[in-house]
């Protein structure tokens, strides 16, 4: 596989990895938000001195695409592909809510053939999901949606699901009246997460247009008005 960075900024969480041959050998992370800008290139360049590496050595780099935060993704993307152009490496794209899974995953214990269903926060009771069988196979394709309690009626009428991520907790109560909704807290993303999908796709050389690359806002970003005394 080799050695690859991985970069998550799709929410709040600003994380950075390395991995050689699908271990990881360095990371950073940070919860706080609004930091992404300062934080990126320091954790890039704590990562490599961490573990002895210098840019030259890395082969390829994962990219976290979204969806998720409009300028979280921006940054994200704007420091893979600056590195992809000084470095001539590849860049890989990996599906957040598909790297959320992998986490949920690595620390949950499921039953047989239920579904797994990612949640990014998008604000009031808007999130951003999809279903996923166990084995990370798509169920049902990501959407932006407004929940209540019939948004996934039918899926639990038949389903026991999982919801994670932070646009589960605030589902709580329109979905707690169903027996097979599970609401799992704590399921964060993270860099370490995107390892196992970027080493597939490395195999596969599966890889992005560089230059044209764009994240996967999946609604369109739409900027506050700001309100300066005395004109409102």
């Amino acid at each position: 596989m080799g050695l690859i960075l991985t970069i998550e900024t799709a929410t709040e969480i600003c994380s950075v990895a390395l991995a050689l041959n699908g271990n990881i050998i360095s990371i950073r992370e940070n919860e706080k938000g609004n930091s992404h800008s300062a934080n990126v290139a320091v954790f890039i360049d704590e990562v490599l001195k961490e573990s002895g590496k210098l840019p030259s050595d890395i082969e390829a780099v994962a990219i976290s695409k979204g969806p998720g935060s409009y300028t979280g993704l921006r940054i994200g993307v704007s420091s893979a592909k600056g590195l992809c152009y000084a470095l001539n490496i590849p860049l890989i794209a990996i599906d957040t809510l598909k790297s959320m899974s992998v986490g949920f995953l690595q620390m949950s214990k499921i039953e047989k053939d239920s579904l797994l269903c990612p949640m990014i926060d998008a604000r009031r009771m808007e999130v951003y999901s999809a279903f996923y069988y166990s084995d990370l196979n798509v169920f049902r394709d990501v959407k932006a949606e407004i929940v209540d309690e019939t948004t996934y009626a039918d899926y639990l009428n038949e389903y026991k699901i999982y919801f994670f991520g932070n646009g589960a907790v605030k589902c709580r109560e329109v979905l707690g009246n169903y027996e097979n909704a599970i609401i799992v807290e704590d399921i964060l993303l993270s860099a370490k997460n995107m390892v196992k999908l970027a080493e597939e796709k490395f195999n596969n050389n599966e890889f992005e247009n560089t230059a044209y690359f764009e994240p996967f806002y999946l609604k369109d970003f739409i900027a506050a008005k700001p309100v300066v005394k005395g004109l409102y």
